[in-house]
């Protein structure tokens, strides 16, 4: 029962799970009670088999017994590939100004079985090759990527950045991590220089710059999140300059007001989005296509969740905007020396109690607008980009299903829209001298962790990063403008009791009942956005890390998320305009040459 509780937490939000079933394997099995996991046994097996978090191990025996009946397919020659190696072709990023498993000389292996919910380990002889599709329950036998295979996949799509403008910000760090294929996610940024004629009223005035940095979380399909890597941000700079000359225009303003600045960002969000849904359609019908329909439906019919941060050098104000579940944490070091998150953002769910009091507002009489966390019991997030099913009427959908493709109106649908892409924005003041930092992540790095350990563990990072500054190795001088000869101040303090409403707990923490202790964690990256991941997929438990990222996709989407993470630092920097990339925190300086 808790298996299947846990298991409906994350069941319909994306594409639905993909499920394994068919005849049972000639072994039996027994379930653990702290985890409602299974682990493996035969008559043969006399002594009880250990575990490790959700893995399970069992003996070269119990494979031969399960695999038995199964067609066997050896991955030899520089044609084929392991399943475990197979990766996922990254996209290309808007920006302004796996290999194969080599023949193992050893006499074993480790290798991952995947039956039903569950994952086992086990070590297979180096004469056995790997199984794969062995019957009609589409089990698999993977060889486990080794620790060294791991950080590789880690690391593939890793970007670093050291921004030399003295404007505020010295460096911020990318990942992204698949486990859908191809990913979901994406993620865009932008600096933009802006002249003293917009930016402010008074003569003799410096430029200022505007940074962008941003997480899409995308659901049902990659489009709407590739879709809005291409263009949100020019949307929303478009509505800033727009307001920021006009404020400028004006003898009794320098800036434009606070809320002018949110109300432009809004605007973008919402102009965008109803060119998505709403623009598309108008098209769609005077092209009378099917084949138009298909492309330029498709951000339409497949949704993303929207995570903005703008940073104005000027002001120094920093403005979240977030429209879904991804979430924006600020780390900060308090009076005391120990570190503090502050989280910028909501998540923004059918189960959130702000949301739901705002939908059914909005949706008199429909008891159901709301059901079980979900918008109309189905959609998880309640404010996104796309999800056209819950913003067309009825006649649209039923129209556009007549005439070219679509499925039929949710039965429930009675008054839409019911999900809005309007962010909900807050504003922090920065001050580089602090050394703040801010992390954006969409909700597979939150699900794995909490506000507090993500800003512990990149507090953890930094001052990794600062020991090896003062021993003269790399290039650190942007860890010694942040924090000089500061000596370590860690853990964080702990969350205050308001810090947590409206956003959900690390639940996979739970499902694989992992201990919270900061003991699990480790320091191996020179991303910092990779150090996040690595240690919420498993830290210092290697098996852990080897197996999640082993599992192959779909099914590895019922044990993790895909996962983005930026990190971006604030401090002070030499003001020679550039903006480099940091080649030891990146996987290849020339797959992110082009963004410079």
């Amino acid at each position: 029962m808790r298996r299947a509780a846990l298991q409906a937490l994350r069941s319909s939000r994306r594409a639905p799970a993909w499920r394994v079933g068919g005849r049972t394997p000639p072994i039996s099995f027994t379930s653990s009670p702290s985890l409602g996991l299974r682990s493996y046994s035969t008559p043969k097996l006399s002594a009880s088999l250990q575990s490790s978090m959700h893995l399970r191990t069992f003996s070269v025996a119990a494979v031969s017994a399960v695999v038995a009946s199964g067609a066997w397919y050896a991955y030899q020659g520089d044609g084929s590939q392991t399943p475990a190696a197979a990766g996922t072709s990254s996209q290309t990023r808007s920006f302004t100004s796996t290999a194969h498993a080599e023949q193992p000389s050893e006499p074993s292996r480790r290798a991952l079985l995947v039956d039903n919910d569950q994952f086992y380990t086990a070590t297979l002889s180096g004469e056995q090759p790997l199984q794969k599709n062995t019957d009609d329950s589409d089990r698999r036998l993977l060889e486990m990527l080794t620790p060294e295979q791991a950080t590789q996949k880690l690391r593939k799509n890793e970007e670093s950045y050291l921004v030399n403008r003295g404007k505020g910000v010295v460096r911020y760090d990318v990942v992204q991590v698949p486990s859908n294929s191809p990913i979901e996610d994406d993620h865009a940024e932008k600096i933009v220089e802006v002249p003293a004629s917009t930016s402010a009223a008074n003569e003799g005035q410096s430029s200022s710059d505007w940074m962008f940095w941003a997480v899409f979380d995308g659901h049902s399909g990659w489009t709407t999140s590739a879709k809005l890597r291409n263009v949100l941000i020019s949307y929303v700079a478009r509505e800033l300059n727009a307001t920021y000359k006009s404020a400028s225009s004006d003898p009794s303003l320098v800036l434009p007001s606070s809320e002018a600045v949110d109300a432009a960002i809004k605007q973008g969000f919402v102009r965008l989005d109803n060119d998505i849904v709403h623009g598309s359609v108008n098209q769609v019908f005077k092209s009378n296509s099917r084949r138009a329909a298909a492309e330029l439906l498709a951000p339409a019919l497949s949704g993303s969740c929207a995570l903005l941060a703008f940073y104005d050098s000027q002001t120094r104000d920093l403005k979240v905007a977030c429209a879904g579940d991804s979430r924006a944490v600020l780390g900060r070091r308090s009076e005391n020396g120990k570190w503090t998150a502050t989280p910028l953002s909501e998540d923004q769910t059918g189960g959130t109690p702000s949301e739901m009091k705002r939908l059914r507002e909005e949706h008199p009489g429909e008891p159901n607008v709301v059901r079980n966390g979900r918008i109309l019991g189905q959609l998880e997030p309640s404010r996104s980009f796309g999800d056209a099913f819950y913003k067309w009427s009825k006649e649209t959908q039923e129209k556009i299903k007549r005439q070219f493709f679509g499925r039929t109106p949710h039965p429930l649908l009675k008054t839409p829209p019911y999900v809005t892409a309007e962010p909900i924005i807050t504003t922090t003041k920065v001050d580089p001298s602090q050394g703040d930092f801010l992390v954006l992540a969409t909700d597979g790095l939150w699900e794995m962790l909490s506000n507090e350990e993500v800003v512990g563990l990149v507090g953890q990072w930094i001052e990794e990063q600062k020991a090896a500054a003062g021993a003269g190795t790399g290039n650190k001088s942007w860890v010694r403008s942040l924090f000089g000869s500061q000596p370590t101040q860690l853990p964080v303090e702990a969350p205050k009791e308001t810090s947590t409403d409206g956003q959900r707990r690390p639940i996979r923490q739970q499902q694989y009942d992992i201990s919270g202790a900061a003991s699990r964690f480790v320091v191996e990256d020179k991303n910092a956005a990779t150090h996040l991941v690595r240690n919420a997929m498993g830290g210092k438990d290697k098996d852990m890390l080897c197996a999640l990222l082993t599992l192959p996709s779909p099914y590895s989407r019922r044990y993790r998320d895909d996962v983005t993470v930026e990190v971006i630092f604030f401090g002070e920097s030499p003001d020679n305009r550039t903006i480099s990339i940091n080649e030891e925190a990146s996987a290849s300086e020339d797959n992110i040459k082009a963004k410079l």
